[in-house]
């Protein structure tokens, strides 16, 4: 931020204490309302730029201190699960082994399919009319290009190519959005 950007802060807070005082009223008033919010987003943008180094910093110092942490972890459970594994070969009722300290469950799980490749999988779905297990959405996007908005009976509603009153559909109002840029 430079000094004159500093000024500019410096006179919105004066403003801000008399707000109600302050209006916009030609070109001139608009000019100095746009170089106070330059001055104003470049002081959001430090904010933001160091807030963001500082986050970055302290994401790595997470990461640095966790990283031994999780490998002790990983250690710890490979042998429990190997211990467990070895219990379970002895006993195959062995499903839990509980101490004061924690607990290592087994759980055995069937074999199942597992979807590889869903576009081969969607063609046999089609392929073979399974129906029923295939989802259909509508795609607004494209829809919508083909409707047109009329005014029947004093009232605008929404018809397809044919002229037909499309269900399920509202006319949205026409509204002005406004946006500020510096």
């Amino acid at each position: 931020m430079n000094s004159l950007q500093a000024i500019e802060l410096a006179e919105v807070d004066e403003l801000q204490d008399a707000e109600q005082r302050f209006e916009i009223h030609d070109l001139e008033s608009l000019n100095w309302a746009f170089r106070k919010l330059t001055a104003l987003k470049a002081e959001e943008k430090k904010v933001t730029t160091l807030a963001n180094v500082e986050r970055d910093r302290i994401a790595n110092w997470e990461k640095n201190e966790l990283n031994p942490i999780h490998d002790s972890i990983g250690f710890f459970e490979s042998h429990v699960q190997r211990y467990h594994a070895e219990q379970l070969a002895a006993d195959p009722k062995q499903k839990t082994i509980s101490t004061p300290y924690g607990k290592s469950k087994t759980r055995k799980s069937s074999e199942a399919p597992e979807k590889a490749d869903e576009a081969k999988l969607l063609d046999y779905a089609i392929e073979n009319e399974l129906d029923d297990c295939i989802k259909t959405e509508i795609k607004w996007g494209e829809l919508k290009k083909k409707f047109k908005i009329e005014k029947i009976g004093g009232e605008k509603v929404i018809v397809d190519e044919d002229g037909q009153i499309v269900p399920g559909v509202t006319v949205k109002p026409e509204s002005i959005s406004y946006s500020v840029e510096v």
